[in-house]
């Protein structure tokens, strides 16, 4: 089960380093490049990653600069993050795209906090799959001699004390993210 268990590790780290990745894309009351890079961009039918097409800049706390690798694609740039659901307004120089984002509503903040719960409990609920499956070949495993009845019931503790440790620290992030986005 010792491969089995560094499966199930990895399943649960994947989901930890997810839902990391998740919370960069939340907005909080400081600008980051994070909060746009990965947004798709359609450029010349073929949707792209921001950040292979643009050079993204914190000048200032509040603003982010794009600035992309070819002036053509500008609008299209401006184009993706007025249809994305991050309600900001791009400023196009014909140069550079400038966001600035204003202070974040008290009700704006409530929303967030609301994504990040849930953002938290799909990872909790991959951990928990990842514990499932891994109980699942354990029984199959008892059923065909591999393991005992002992063995069973030690590799189940195992498993409950694996995820419960990638729980905490979900809840952890969560908590953390929270107080970054509730901060004024």
């Amino acid at each position: 089960m010792a491969d089995g268990s560094k499966e199930v590790e990895g399943k649960m780290k994947d989901a930890l380093e997810h839902l990391r990745e998740q919370f960069k894309t939340l907005r909080t009351s400081r600008a980051s490049a994070q909060l746009v890079e990965n947004l798709m961009v359609d450029y010349y039918g073929t949707k792209s990653p921001l950040r292979q097409m643009a050079q993204i800049t914190i000048p200032a706390p509040n603003q982010i600069v794009i600035q992309p690798y070819d002036r053509n694609s500008l609008g299209d740039i401006e184009n993706a993050i007025r249809n994305s659901d991050l309600n900001l307004n791009p400023v196009n120089d014909g140069k550079v795209i400038r966001l600035t984002l204003p202070p974040l509503t008290e009700e704006r903040r409530r929303e967030l906090s609301k994504i990040v719960a849930t953002y938290a409990e799909e990872a909790k609920i991959s951990i928990r799959n990842a514990r499932g499956e891994a109980w699942d070949s354990v029984q199959d495993k008892v059923k065909s001699g591999e393991f005992t009845e002992d063995d069973k019931f030690d590799l189940k503790n195992d498993l409950q004390k694996l995820a419960e440790k990638y729980d905490k620290e979900i809840d952890e992030l969560a908590k953390d993210k929270e107080s970054e986005i509730m901060q004024i």
